[in-house]
């Protein structure tokens, strides 16, 4: 059973096309990765599953509703790959905020908070206005927002991006603890190394369009590593004018 899937997806923005007749699933329990260089359309993959862009042409559905009914978002965790948070509220406040949001009854916020800040190692910084966390700090209390309630699909835009090495582990860590919990994962990144130990599957976008998807085992050949596969598959991939919006 997938518990989100595109088909025959095709966005146009104006005169120019960033997804073409893409088809994509993501099975309940698995891991995706969504691969591709920049431009290729990932973060407009992603908009379109959260119902902030319509396909025009298509369908995509999640949990197996159409993204612009609120109720397929239930259970959804999300982070974007440029965290704005508002600064002026603490840790604390804005994760209370979240946690209602995302239908908690009031007197289980404060040890969800608890929980969501331990895993991520802010627990500490509760009491702290946002606009004082360093980069790496609001990184994590935005990986905090995205595991309140314990999702059910958690949906990654380039969640390691700008992090040091330390901070890409604990990062490989946190996805692989939620997953083994039973959530579904989709993972957009342009870091190989990091979907390869992360996701049991692999999608393959390059100028709008899926060139290969599967099990990762099944798209590397010969032992060859997924740098190795990418490289070789976008070499060999299409090319068509006007496509590639990301």
């Amino acid at each position: 059973m997938s518990i989100l899937e595109l088909k025959g997806v095709t966005k146009r923005f104006g005169s120019r096309q960033a997804l073409s007749s893409v088809d994509l699933h993501l099975p309940e329990g698995s891991s995706l990765g969504l691969l591709g260089p920049n431009g290729a359309g990932k973060t407009t993959v992603l908009r379109l599953i959260l119902g902030l862009a319509s396909p025009t042409e298509g369908r995509v559905q999640l949990q197996g509703l159409d993204p612009e009914q609120a109720e397929s978002r239930k259970g959804v965790g999300y982070l974007p790959e440029r965290v704005l948070l508002p600064g002026r509220l603490s840790v604390r406040h804005f994760l209370e905020v979240h946690a209602r949001l995302a239908g908690l009854e009031a007197g289980a916020v404060a040890d969800e908070v608890k929980r969501v800040t331990e895993q991520v190692g802010i627990s500490d910084r509760l009491s702290e206005r946002i606009s004082t966390l360093s980069k790496g700090l609001a990184q994590r209390v935005g990986f905090a927002q995205a595991f309140l309630s314990r999702p059910r699909v958690l949906l990654l835009d380039e969640p390691s991006s700008g992090l040091d090495p330390i901070g890409m582990r604990e990062v490989r860590d946190w996805i692989q603890a939620v997953h083994e919990q039973g959530c579904s994962v989709l993972l957009s990144s342009h870091l190989l190394s990091e979907v390869e130990r992360v996701c049991d599957r692999v999608a393959i976008l390059h100028e709008g369009r899926v060139i290969e998807e599967g099990k990762t085992s099944e798209i590397v050949h010969d032992g060859e590593a997924l740098e190795d596969a990418f490289i070789r598959l976008i070499k060999g991939g299409p090319s068509s004018q006007g496509v590639g919006e990301s």
